[in-house]
This record gives structure tokens, sequence and C-alpha cells, in this order.
């Protein structure tokens, strides 16, 4: 099971990460736990400055706009 943050203040383009990732999660059968962080702290602590930033098994993957299908693909698989 992959685990994966969605690292981002509630903007539009958080949300629709958060989306595109639980589509492409059930689109692959591939079982994740995806948890939204929203709290500022919490998200500099990854030493993310862009969001939305996508966190995946502890690691930052993306910051900054919406991440491509291809990409979040990649992300589950690896």
């Amino acid at each position: 099971m992959k685990d994966i943050k969605v690292l981002g203040t509630g903007c539009a383009n958080c949300k629709t990460t958060l989306k595109l990732i639980e589509d492409a999660a059930k689109e692959n059968g591939v079982e994740i736990h995806l948890e939204k962080v929203e709290q500022l702290q919490d998200i500099m602590a990854y030493g993310v400055m862009s969001t939305p930033g996508v966190v995946v098994d502890g690691k930052v993957v993306h910051a900054g706009g919406i991440p491509g299908r291809d990409k979040i693909a990649q992300w589950l698989t690896a």
C-alpha cells in the first residue's frame, strides 16, 4: 500500500490533485492511504514552498501545479 499525502491549504489545484490521485489509484487497482495535509507548519516541514505538494511514502515527489496523469501513474507503480 502506498502512503500518499497531498500538501495544500485547500485551493482548487489541491482538491483537483487529490481527486486525480484517487481516480488513478482506482483505475490502476493500487491500494493507497491518501491524506490531505492543510496545516502550513506541516507543509513547511516537508520543505514545500509551492502547493500542491505530493509526498509518496515519505518522499516529496511533486510541488507546485497539478501533476499530470502519467506522472501520478508512475508514483503508483514505482
